[in-house]
């Protein structure tokens, strides 16, 4: 019988040196996978372990270090079992507290055995002690480390140690050389890239840990300077790549634009029609447009998609409207039908909730070409929609879906070397860093004013314990003819948040005020029945919607001129500004009141705050910027766009200027060193960055 061979032992991949396997899953964890990945794996902040106090005089309430003799150690049991342990110097005595410890441990606290203890010094229970300090034996002449000790970012299982050991074991193996051209870190007055992280993972004492703590330090500026250019020369190839990329040139006369606009009751604004100037624009090359359509809620972006829907028809072809939500899309397709049905064209509806006969003649409607537009839900890029010819796809709220989302729809309409144009659409206004940073492959088209005779929308605070106040008001406006909205932000009653919910305020309210028509819509209501209550709503069937946040996006019932959000609180300024958009979408005077409960953090005080005061979408996206960051705000980690580790958009608008510039440069003068550093720094993940 052959002899079994012994196995290899498990090695760490090339990409981690000096990480034993039995860690490789924890720094898997914390997204280490690659050695450069661990050169950026920064510290979070800094111990001085270069001086030691005396016993006597060492500050407490704060990190310090101290050096003595054991003089005994005894595991006692009142008031827990713990380990109590007498350290002496020359000055005084303290006492160390170890709650939950190890044999080696009690090993290390032998009596007579020189230690170093790092930790906060405090009053307890046996006098001026530490508990819990990092422990470490050393003899009478060992010396003080010169640099200061930095603490990393981990996770269960992995130490410190561990973890200075794979940053020095991956800063010798890698290539640090410079990416930026020396004239471009001269005038910025900033470090080599190999100066700065060498500096931010081993400092020496006379650098302020104030200043790498708050991340101002010209070393920390260096980084996020390399991130925020990384960033940007990948999504300038994104763009490059996509520029090769072939689309349907959509030409026509406009005849069925014209057409359009003729029957409409309303007059364009001026930035609809420079928005639909920059769309038709795009539409007309044989490039794939990729336009991001921002604007403040009620601001009219929906025509400006029909108008640009209008000249891919004329032109040939199909176009796909797609929305997060059933509501949403329902409206869509409602508004769309209503504009493009007279000019003789087919617009079909494609949701999860259809029939199997309303599906499958939907389905032949757009695989044979006949309809014009499909609207609907994530059901248009489902495997079995087939378009004929597939020109544009609009995507409204675009950062509510995932990046393979919006390419499974786009895919649909590749045909040979074509793709569609795309256009996407957000109610959520982008604050100009975020657009210049997270859309800096996109072209962005503004709508910036809103259409004329809307009223101002009055926003009111107002404390639960006023709550029949409100309840008067809400009867007041629907007596005078009005209609109004009470959201709640839970379906259910959940024992953590204590939240009204919509389905028992519906019974309340219906009770405190009889003779109001009182409807009902959440999220978990069927389709058909949801459809059936907005369409009363709208009607003017029923008085006082109840609802949930489903209401948030793509409700425009022009009667309805009062709104009452219930645990304003608890949400976030994007759906509160988007909430209080329902309203006011009419001549009448309307308001929006915020029902809060006591008490308030900061943050939702803050909050609550910024949008009783503004009323400009940009000015409240980017207060929620400094709030949220950008990953909340955009939606971004469904987008597939790469997160900033270290810049901060907010705080560092003046890099990101700095950064758009120096991109533009490398890529003209330097192609090969722009396309190392974008690599070095996102590791292959650019090929997500905007689909």
């Amino acid at each position: 019988m052959a002899r079994k061979q012994a196995a290899a032992p498990e090695q760490a991949p090339p990409g981690l040196p000096g990480v034993p396997p039995a860690l490789l899953a924890k720094f898997e964890r914390l997204g280490l996978r690659q050695s450069f990945d661990v050169v950026l794996h920064l510290p979070l902040r800094y111990e001085d372990e270069t001086v030691v106090h005396p016993i006597a005089t060492a500050p407490h309430g704060i990190t310090t270090q101290v050096e003595g003799v054991v003089v005994d150690a005894e595991v006692k049991f009142r008031p827990r079992r713990q380990l109590v342990v007498r350290v002496r110097d020359e000055s005084a005595e303290m006492v160390v507290r170890l709650l939950n410890f190890y044999p080696n441990q009690q090993k290390q606290c032998a009596p007579g055995t020189r230690v170093r203890l790092t930790g906060e010094i405090r009053a307890g229970f046996f006098g001026a002690e530490m508990v819990h300090p990092r422990i470490r034996v050393v003899g009478a002449d060992t010396p003080l480390p010169d640099r200061l000790t930095p603490v990393y970012p981990t996770t269960a299982g992995l130490s410190q140690y561990a973890l200075r050991r794979a940053v020095h074991a991956s800063l010798a193996r890698e290539d640090l050389s410079d990416t930026l051209p020396a004239p471009v870190l001269h005038r910025l007055g900033l470090p080599e890239l190999a100066t700065a992280i060498r500096l931010l993972h081993d400092p020496p004492p006379d650098v302020a840990c104030e200043a790498l703590e708050a991340r101002t330090h010209p070393a920390w500026q260096r980084i996020k300077l390399d991130e925020l250019i990384a960033q940007q020369v990948s999504m300038r190839l994104h763009r490059r790549r996509r520029d090769t990329t072939h689309a349907p040139a959509l030409r026509n006369e406009g005849s069925l634009r014209d057409r359009l606009l003729d029957g409409l009751p309303f007059r364009l604004t001026g930035a609809q029609i420079r928005a639909c100037d920059e769309i038709l624009a795009d539409l007309a090359r044989p490039t794939p447009m990729q336009r991001l359509l921002q604007g403040d809620v009620g601001s009219g972006k929906t025509i400006v998609a029909a108008l640009a829907t209008a000249t891919a028809v004329e032109s040939g072809y199909q176009v796909a409207v797609m929305a997060p939500t059933e509501i949403l899309a329902e409206q869509h397709h409602a508004k769309f039908r209503q504009w493009l049905a007279p000019l003789g064209l087919e617009v079909v509806w494609l949701s999860g909730s259809l029939g199997a006969r309303e599906r499958r003649a939907a389905l032949e409607a757009v695989e044979t070409g006949r309809a014009a537009v499909a609207v609907g839900t994530h059901a248009l890029f489902q495997q079995h929609v087939n378009f004929r010819q597939l020109g544009l796809a609009v995507i409204d709220e675009q950062h509510r879906f995932g990046v393979h989302q919006r390419l499974a729809l786009r895919m649909k309409g590749a045909s040979g070397e074509e793709v569609p144009h795309q256009l996407m659409m957000s109610a959520t206004p982008i604050p100009r860093t975020l657009a210049m940073s997270f859309y800096a492959d996109l072209d962005v088209s503004v709508i910036d004013e809103l259409p004329p005779g809307r009223s101002p929308i009055v926003t009111k605070l107002v404390s639960e314990a006023r709550r029949a106040e409100v309840l008067q008001r809400v009867a007041d406006t629907c007596v005078a003819g009005g209609q109004a909205y009470w959201v709640c932000p839970l379906i259910e009653e959940s024992e953590q948040l204590q939240l009204a919910t919509a389905i028992e305020t519906h019974a309340t309210i219906s009770a405190a005020l009889p003779d109001l028509r009182v409807g009902l819509v959440h999220g978990r209501l069927p389709p058909a029945e949801k459809a059936t209550v907005m369409a009363s709503f709208k009607a003017g069937e029923i008085d006082l919607l109840v609802a949930t946040t489903v209401i948030e996006v793509g409700v425009d019932v022009p009667n309805a001129t009062l709104m009452v959000i219930e645990h304003a609180e608890r949400m976030g300024l994007a759906q509160l500004h988007q909430l209080r958009g329902r309203v006011g979408r009419g001549s009448a005077e309307s308001a929006c009141i915020l029902l809060y409960q006591q008490p308030l953090s900061e943050n939702a005080r803050a909050r609550l705050r910024i949008v009783y005061e503004h009323t400009d979408g940009f000015v409240i996206a980017q207060e929620d910027l400094k709030l949220r960051g950008p990953g909340e705000l955009l939606g971004a980690r469904q987008s597939g766009v790469p997160m900033l580790r270290f810049a901060d958009l907010a705080e560092d608008v003046a890099l990101l200027e700095a950064a758009r510039e120096i991109a533009d440069v490398l890529l003209r003068d330097h192609p090969a060193l722009a396309r190392r550093h974008a690599q070095r720094w996102l590791g292959g993940r650019e090929e997500l960055l905007r689909v």
